[in-house]
This record gives structure tokens, C-alpha cells and sequence, in this order.
């Protein structure tokens, strides 16, 4: 009776990393991965993700199902639309915390991001403490550089949206005296870099903030939203 008994408690064992491995298979494609990068920022529809993640609309409903299976996002409809959005808080965290491992492991990560983002190393940086801080002293002026729809969906504090196709036309808006502190979707993402680039042009005084509204939210500091309807 005693190996009967380890024998279906070794049963009940596997069956639990068979269903961690759900997860971790769900993320083992690099376009499953964007996918939820771009969903950490706001529900989309299939036909917007398709364009951001440069596939077509066939390709990424496909990995959108493969992910709802493992029910790391979910869907709803608006009229003739569907919406997808991750499915708890914590799938975000996941996200982060496997970059992280990955940049630590590999050291491939650091250069190909320093290929990606070619001004990366010339922008000067601000960490989240000190942005925080010159919000607080009202020494910053922080620019959303992301699409309007993921500035609504969430943004940090007292940011203000200029996506970067639209930072050339409105740039007068800005005031000088201050400094310009730009963000996007976090550190694998170049319209903030894009946006530094252009203010310093004009004199501005500039600032990178590597991180996004995920790593902004899991040090613990709020954001600001906005409702949409979806």
C-alpha cells in the first residue's frame, strides 16, 4: 500500500510541473513574447497588434489563442471587435522578471540592445528614485513618448503625451527651464530615445528613463490613468 501511495503521489507531482510547463511553453516563441510586451502597455485588437509586432493579422490571432490557452490573456468584445488584454497583473511582473534573468545570463542581451538603440549609451540616464524626486521638486517635465492609447491606459504621475511622430510639430509647447525626462515602453523600446534626441537638437536639457509603467508599478509608485472603453 506504502508504494501505491508514493506512486500516485509522484503522479500528482508531475502533473504540477506539467502544468508550469504550460506557462513557460505559452512564452517560449519570440513573438508571443512582444505580444505581451505590447500588452503590458494597453488591451489592443488583433489588427493593431499585427502592425506593431510587424505580422500579419492570421499570424498573431494564432499566438493571441495560443496564449489565452494558458490563460495568460484575455479577450472582450466591443461591437465587431475583440480586445486583448493580459489576464492578471502578475503575467507583467513575469515579463520583467525574465528579462531581467535573461540580461543577466546572456550576455548577448546587453549587445544586441546596444545595436537596437544605437544612441543608448549617449543619453544620459535617471533612475526611478531620482525622477520621483525631481517630480516631487517640480524640476521635471516628463514626456509619455508612447502611443495616446497606452498614455491613457496608464501613465506615471504629472506625465504629459507627446507620441514621437507628434513631438516635431508640437515642440514650442514646451517650455525651457527645465528639464525634459522622456520614457516609452521600457528599456527595449527607442521613441523615448528617439524624443531625447530631438529636444536636446532644439536645447532642451534631457534625461532617458530606461524603465516603463511596468518597472514604474512594481518599485512600488502609482500611475495615473484614464478610462477606456474597449
Amino acid at each position: 500500500m506504502m508504494s501505491i501511495s508514493k506512486t500516485q503521489t509522484r503522479k500528482h507531482k508531475e502533473r504540477l510541473f506539467e502544468l508550469f510547463s504550460q506557462i513557460s511553453n505559452a512564452l517560449a516563441n519570440p513573438h508571443r513574447l512582444e505580444l505581451i510586451d505590447l500588452l503590458v502597455q494597453a488591451p489592443r485588437p488583433v489588427d493593431e497588434l499585427a502592425i506593431l509586432a510587424h505580422m500579419s493579422i492570421a499570424n498573431t490571432s494564432q499566438h493571441l489563442q495560443r496564449l489565452k490557452q494558458a490563460h495568460l490573456v484575455i479577450s472582450q468584445r466591443d461591437g465587431q471587435r475583440i480586445y486583448y488584454c493580459l489576464a492578471d497583473p502578475m503575467i507583467s511582473q513575469l515579463w520583467i522578471e525574465l528579462r531581467r534573468v535573461a540580461e543577466r545570463q546572456l550576455v548577448e542581451v546587453e549587445q544586441e540592445l546596444n545595436r537596437y538603440r544605437s544612441h543608448r549609451l549617449d543619453l544620459e540616464r535617471i533612475s526611478l528614485e531620482e525622477l520621483n524626486k525631481g517630480l516631487r521638486q517640480d524640476e521635471i517635465i516628463l514626456i509619455d513618448s508612447r502611443p495616446e492609447i497606452e498614455f491613457l491606459s496608464g501613465h506615471l504621475p504629472g506625465a504629459v503625451s507627446f507620441p514621437t511622430g507628434t513631438l516635431v510639430q508640437r515642440i514650442d509647447e514646451l517650455p525651457m527651464g527645465k528639464t525634459m525626462v522622456t520614457y516609452c515602453r521600457g528599456p527595449f523600446c527607442e521613441d523615448a530615445d528617439e524624443a531625447s534626441i530631438l529636444l536636446s537638437a532644439h536645447g532642451y536639457p534631457v534625461k532617458r528613463l530606461e524603465e516603463g509603467v511596468a518597472e514604474w508599478q512594481q518599485a512600488g509608485y502609482p500611475l495615473e490613468k484614464s478610462e477606456i472603453k474597449i
